[in-house]
C-alpha cells in the first residue's frame, strides 16, 4: 500500500506541475497577444492622427516653402546651383561626399561635430523634395556616443529649433522610429538610415500628391 500511495502521490504532483506549466504558457501567449493588439491599435491611431494632420494642413492652403540656408521648395535647378555657388564662395558650404551633394558643417549646432549633406530632387525643374543626411564627423562603430540613436535625438532638437517644437513620433515602415512635422505643404520626416546616418526628408506634399494621382 505504501508503494502504491507514493506512486499515486508522485503522479498527482506531476499532473499539477504540468498543469502549472500549461497555465504559464497559455498566460504568456495571452499576454503577448494583448501586447501585440495594443501595439497594433496604437500604430493605427498614430497613422490616423498623421493622416488627419496632413489633410488639415493641405486644406488650409498655406504654403511653407522655406527649407534652410535660403533654399526653398520650387527653386529651379539653375537658381539652386547659382545660390549654392554664392554660398560656396562665402565659405558657408562646400562640395559634399563623392561630389554628388552639398555639405554644410554643423560644428556648433550639435554636441559633437557633424555634417549635413544634401541634394534636392526636382519635378518639372523645381525642387519638391530635399533629402538631408546627417553624420557625426568622428563616427566609429565602437563609439557609443556617436551612433545614429544619439544623432537622431540631436537632429530632432535641431529641427525643432528651426521649424517648431511639434513633431509626431511615428513608425517608419523601413526605418523604425521616426519623427514627422507638417506645415501646410511642407513635411519633414526624420529617421535613421543606418548605424551612422540620420536623414531629414523635406517634401512638398502638393507635388507628391499630384504625382500619385498622375500615376494612378
Amino acid at each position: 500500500m505504501t508503494g502504491q500511495y507514493q506512486y499515486l502521490k508522485r503522479t498527482i504532483v506531476s499532473i499539477l506541475v504540468v498543469n502549472d506549466v500549461v497555465k504559464e504558457i497559455f498566460m504568456g501567449k495571452y499576454l503577448l497577444g494583448i501586447a501585440l493588439l495594443v501595439a497594433t491599435l496604437s500604430s493605427c491611431t498614430k497613422k490616423a492622427e498623421y493622416e488627419q494632420w496632413v489633410e488639415q494642413e493641405l486644406a488650409s492652403g498655406e504654403r511653407q516653402d522655406s527649407l534652410f540656408l535660403g533654399i526653398k521648395m520650387g527653386m529651379t535647378s539653375k537658381d539652386f546651383y547659382a545660390h549654392c555657388w554664392e554660398l560656396n564662395k562665402q565659405g558657408v558650404i562646400r562640395q559634399g561626399s563623392e561630389n554628388m551633394s552639398v555639405e554644410y558643417q554643423l560644428d556648433d549646432k550639435l554636441k559633437h561635430s557633424a555634417t549635413m549633406n544634401f541634394y534636392p530632387n526636382f519635378h518639372n525643374n523645381a525642387i519638391y523634395e530635399m533629402p538631408v543626411t546627417f553624420k557625426y564627423t568622428a563616427w566609429a562603430p565602437w563609439n557609443k556616443e556617436l551612433q545614429a540613436d544619439s544623432l537622431q535625438a540631436e537632429v530632432l532638437q535641431l529641427m525643432q529649433g528651426w521649424y517648431g517644437e511639434k513633431f509626431m513620433n511615428v513608425t517608419h515602415p523601413q526605418h523604425g522610429t521616426a519623427y514627422v512635422r507638417v506645415d501646410g505643404n511642407r513635411r519633414i520626416s526624420i529617421f535613421k538610415k543606418d548605424d551612422s546616418r540620420v536623414v531629414a526628408m523635406f517634401t512638398d506634399l502638393t507635388v507628391e500628391d499630384n504625382q500619385e494621382n498622375t500615376s494612378e
